[in-house]
């Protein structure tokens, strides 16, 4: 963006910088193994892993599992940096971003990782210390420096109109994807989403006909099966781009894409042949039906049951914050279907078929109730507390057609579920960043743009650095899974930074605003509660970081 004739000053940019970062690395990566293995020493017991000692030691437990994020990241940011010098386009923007994210973590990885606003991470809690080598000290020293930030937003704001605030280093074709659908962003949802916000209204049914024509909800779906048979990775870019509009109309595709997945990995030849092409098409829209009053994380001690009655089944029990449930076609929907169990091995997953509502009737399905939930933000589908009484489904959709396989088949969508919603996190990220930088552009204070002042200059710095190191992070957990590689952890990762980025983006964005961005009027606010969503659903931070732990120690 041009600003008063204005160049980006000299770079004080480090010397030798990729090859500084990557010297710096093992030790971070050390440190880890380290912290692992302490980890290890205290909740084993008998030689195994003991449950209940590593929630007895869930500080230490959680500060292993954000330190082995800020390595992996750290890694992803590294290699995205030699990709792009290798093939001539490490600039200056992106040198900045790289050696202040290495300043910045390295820094926090030393001193303490915050988890929240009010709980950090720090190596003591692993009864460890670290005294930085010379490439690690170097980068802390003088990475992250008020000169260095201000280069860098001096750089964005030079930025020609690019999309993103340094080159994400995808190939040509996801980037032309990118371009599609952030131009569909910018005239169909935008100018919009606000007013959906404050009026509480649905997305409405137009923009989902035009995602459905634009593929969206096919895009990995085989094409076998009507699908466009693309990577995750160009669902990632999707759902990245269209969040960046409005988290509600990048949600949308995850809906399709998580039930896809159910099928594809768990559902009969009949079933994948009956609801993929439907699902692919828009034809049908899906809601998944997992959470129940009292269960949260929870999901193996859920209590809806469904009773076997001939061939088919009723359902009977309650679900709660179920995104999207009115105007839906089909439920993936998860139930006991073993009464003698208490556990997960009980659970079974259907592919419960519904009548889609409106306004006035919302929920016109026989042996089916629902009242809307009122919420702070994430409005555009709505959320819904659900009753089952004798609710019919038939006995060909039970999925796979064989009992007790729903938490298994659930668990196989984890990867792509917590991929999804690191790339809606980096989405409202963006979002919060653009919206807090044309605001610093144009609000004068004293005489002079916000933007001239460090300390919001520094805030726009550290959003811009924090989401690209969010968005390689995903990136990777994304390509992993194009490789048919296990990628659980790099998706737990990619969603539990992810998150923390957004809401800090959003908490600093609004900031910016000042008075301002507490008006309802300015789209900060809708932002700010957008993001708030990010650290609970798909499995809140203090859960996200215990799976991770219990991963690590496998």
């Amino acid at each position: 963006m041009p600003h008063d004739g204005q160049t980006a000053p000299a770079s004080p940019l480090l010397s030798g910088l990729p090859a500084l970062t990557a010297a710096a690395l093992p030790e971070v990566e050390a440190l880890f193994v380290e912290a692992r293995e302490a980890l290890r020493t205290r909740v084993t017991q008998g030689g195994k892993i003991s449950a209940a000692a590593l929630e007895a030691e869930q500080y230490a437990a959680h500060t292993l599992s954000w330190l082995a994020t800020y390595t992996e990241a750290l890694r992803q940011l590294n290699a995205w940096a030699g990709r792009l010098a290798d093939q001539g386009h490490l600039g200056q923007m992106e040198s900045l971003i790289l050696q202040i994210g290495f300043g910045e973590y390295l820094a926090q990885v030393a001193g303490g990782i915050p988890m929240s606003q009010t709980e950090t991470a720090r190596l003591s809690d692993l009864g460890l210390s670290w005294t930085p080598g010379a490439e690690a000290a170097t980068l802390i020293a003088a990475g992250n420096t008020p000169g260095a930030r201000a280069a860098l937003v001096a750089c964005m704001r030079d930025n020609q109109g690019r999309a993103t605030f340094g080159a994400t280093g995808l190939d040509e074709e996801l980037e032309m994807i990118r371009d599609q659908f952030r131009r569909f962003a910018e005239e169909r949802v935008i100018p919009f989403a606000h007013d959906w916000h404050l009026k509480d209204e649905l997305i409405p049914m137009e923009i989902i006909e035009s995602l459905a024509e634009m593929g969206v909800f096919g895009l990995t779906i085989p094409e076998e099966f009507g699908g466009f048979g693309l990577s995750k990775a160009s669902m990632v870019v999707v759902s990245e781009e269209l969040s960046r509009g409005y988290i509600g109309v990048g949600s949308l595709g995850t809906r399709s894409e998580i039930a896809a997945e159910l099928i594809l990995c768990g559902g009969t030849p009949e079933q994948k042949a009956h609801w993929l092409p439907k699902l692919a098409s828009g034809e049908i829209l899906p809601t998944a039906v997992f959470t129940e009053p009292n269960t949260g994380s929870d999901l193996g001690s859920l209590r809806t049951r469904a009773v076997k009655q001939g061939e088919d089944w009723e359902v009977t029990g309650n679900k709660t914050w179920i995104t999207h449930a009115a105007r839906t076609h089909v439920m993936t929907l998860l139930a006991r279907t073993d009464p003698n169990t208490t556990d997960w091995r009980g659970l079974s997953m259907f592919l419960a078929e519904k009548t889609p509502g409106t306004d006035e009737t919302p929920f016109p399905t026989p042996g089916m109730t629902g009242g809307e939930i009122e919420v702070l933000g994430y409005r555009g589908m709505k959320e819904y507390e659900l009753g089952f009484d004798g609710f019919k489904v038939k006995g060909e959709n039970l999925l796979g057609g064989v009992e007790g396989q729903g938490f298994k088949q659930l668990m196989q969508t984890f990867e792509s579920a917590r991929i999804q919603t690191g790339a809606r996190a980096i989405g409202v990220a963006q979002s919060a960043l653009e919206t807090g930088m044309r605001y610093a552009e144009e609000r004068k204070q004293f005489g002079k743009s916000l933007i001239e002042f460090p300390r919001i200059a520094s805030k726009l710095a550290l959003m811009a650095v924090e989401i690209m190191i969010a968005r390689q992070l995903t990136y990777f957990s994304a390509w992993q899974k194009d490789h048919d590689k296990r990628c659980d952890l790099e998706a737990g990762m990619a969603k539990l930074l992810g998150a923390r980025v957004a809401w800090a983006s959003a908490d600093n964005a609004l900031q910016i605003h000042g008075g301002n961005g507490f008006a309802l009027e300015y789209q900060i606010s809708r932002i700010l509660c957008d993001a708030r969503i990010l650290n609970i659903f798909e499995g809140a931070a203090e859960i996200q970081a215990q799976v991770i732990a219990r991963r690590l120690l496998d």
